[in-house]
């Protein structure tokens, strides 16, 4: 039988749980709208059948994203092929860099943090993921490797979603 007090006093447990809750309240979503995503500034989830655009970013250990400039029109719905090439676990987050940067404070703190938001792809060496986003608003949308270490080192980058 599982001791379920133990389970729930957990620090890593209770750490993930506040972390997901602070981010998902960061990015303006709770679980009942929208299926735990509202549509924020940045855009929303989207779905396979809705792609208007496949765009491949590769991810390396020279902490950089090829291409780290991407162009979109807003209403593209862009199906991001996350590759990476180097020898270390990284991800590509898209948010507001208010987001990005409370994400990755929290990520200094809790580095072993497992990501499945839509808004993310976490992926291991020789691997890739996939973000499938639908742009609906005009401006910058800016995209990092939250990884601990991989922020400061300038993994970063900007989407430019002309009208």
């Amino acid at each position: 039988m599982t001791n379920t007090r133990s389970m729930f006093n957990s620090p890593s447990l209770v750490a993930a749980a506040l972390c997901f809750a602070a981010f998902s309240a960061q990015a303006g979503g709770t679980h009942a709208d929208n299926h735990g995503h509202s549509e924020s500034t940045i855009g929303k989830p989207a779905k396979m059948s809705q792609v208007t655009k496949t765009i491949t970013v590769d991810m390396g250990d020279d902490m950089r994203f090829t291409p780290e400039k991407i162009n979109v029109r807003k209403g593209d719905v862009v199906h991001f092929i996350v590759k990476n090439s180097g020898k270390v676990k990284h991800e590509m987050v898209l948010g507001t860099p208010k987001e990005l940067a409370a994400h990755y404070k929290q990520m200094l703190k809790f580095p072993g943090m497992v990501h499945e938001d839509p808004q993310t792809a976490s992926v291991a060496p020789g691997q890739s993921g996939d973000i499938v986003w639908a742009f609906t608003n005009s401006g910058i949308v800016d995209f990092a490797c939250l990884q601990p270490g991989h922020f400061d080192a300038g993994m970063k980058g900007q989407f430019n979603v002309a009208k």
